[in-house]
């Protein structure tokens, strides 16, 4: 197992990885870093743990967007049959109540 030393708000951590994964966790880290750095400048210096539940929050988000999933955990698609099924059932309890 390899290790590699990333630097995130000026802090050194020495983390595990795989071998030859050292590339890809310093990247990492840098996007990491880049945006801890973007809060530090809109809120300041709040606190380690705060900055890095901030960034990892703002990760976490893009994540569930990139797959396709709303803040009700359902994908939109998911939603707009849902939505569409609604609408359906809507109209047959009119017209069933209507007696056309």
């Amino acid at each position: 197992m390899a290790q590699v030393t990333v630097n995130l708000n000026g802090r050194d951590y020495t983390v595990g990885c795989g071998d030859g994964e050292e590339g890809r966790i310093r990247d990492l880290a840098r996007e990491l870093d880049t945006r801890i750095k973007g809060f530090v400048g809109q809120v300041g210096q709040i606190g380690e743990a705060r900055l890095l539940v901030l960034a990892l929050l703002t990760l976490a988000d893009e994540l569930a967007e990139a797959a396709g999933k709303g803040a009700d955990g359902r994908s939109p698609l998911a939603a707009g049959i849902e939505a569409l099924a609604q609408r359906v059932e809507t109209v047959a309890t009119r017209l069933e109540n209507a007696k056309i």
